[in-house]
């Protein structure tokens, strides 16, 4: 309750400071980062257009310092040394660059919203990005445009972007169970020749078996990866049957040894 009153009290003493509505608190540069939700709660449903953004770059004659991602307006001020003038992210800055994020291209070109032709892992990518910036800066606004309309209302390109980045976390989920069944090989590469190994916490997986090395492939990827084999008890897809050949995942129609390695070590020297 003490907080709520400070909270509250707060934003009174700014409004009578600025002389202005709290409504347009979020103009004061990097106010908005040190003020409670509760005092921009109204910031965040702010609708500004391209041309008031593009002036929020952090120079002197600047409001504020905001980019936006998605369509989502936030107030990066209190990170002024990477996204103000000079700072190594400053491209980013008073525009929505979601492109730029996952393409890195970072030239007028590159810097644009448009986001429609990335696939779902780069969405996914540029949705780590997005929460990255609700973690860790205030939202403020919506930007009219690509993504909302005049009247703050999603887009369908929004909602074509949101529909990717959901196939991209089933994807994501999909690469996690795979991971557990088939994890990734151990690998490094020395004098032309790469070795792969398999170990009980290879890829990151920690388990009770080692396993041996397999090409793995799957349908809608390109090539394969390297990936560690159980090879004992049933398989993965038949863990309680009791009727089984005691070859783990070894014959998997997925699966292909590699050539010249003996199947059975945890090993194998790649000189292809």
């Amino acid at each position: 309750m003490l907080g709520y009153l400070a909270a509250g009290a707060l934003c009174v003493a700014a409004v009578l400071l600025v002389r202005t509505d709290v409504r347009f608190l979020a103009d004061v540069p990097g106010l908005s980062s040190l003020l409670s939700e509760q005092c921009v709660v109204s910031g965040e449903g702010r609708l500004m257009s391209k041309e008031e953004l593009s002036s929020y770059d952090g120079g002197a004659a600047s409001p504020g310092l905001y980019l936006a991602v998605l369509g989502q307006v936030f107030d990066v001020y209190k990170g002024s040394k990477h996204y103000g003038p000079g700072g190594s992210y400053s491209f980013f800055s008073a525009r929505d660059a979601s492109r730029a994020y996952v393409s890195g291209d970072f030239t007028e070109q590159g810097l644009v919203d448009d986001v429609s032709e990335l696939s779902p892992t780069q969405m996914l990518h540029l949705h780590n990005w997005y929460n990255f910036y609700q973690k860790n800066y205030t939202p403020v606004g919506k930007l009219i445009g690509r993504f909302y309309d005049e009247h703050g209302n999603p887009t369908k390109a929004l909602e074509d972007a949101l529909a990717v980045i959901d196939i991209g976390l089933q994807l994501k989920e999909q690469r996690q169970e795979e991971n557990k069944q088939f994890p990734p090989c151990n690998s490094e590469f020395n004098a032309g020749v790469t070795k792969v190994w398999c170990s009980k916490h290879s890829g990151g997986i920690q388990r009770d078996w080692a396993g041996v090395p397999r090409k793995l492939y799957l349908a809608g990827y390109d090539g394969y990866r390297c990936v560690c084999v159980r090879t004992t008890g049933p398989p993965s897809e038949h863990l309680g049957s009791k009727q089984h050949n005691d070859k783990g995942d070894l014959e998997n129609p997925s699966l292909q040894e590699y050539k010249d390695c003996n199947p059975l070590f945890d090993w194998c020297l790649l000189k292809e």
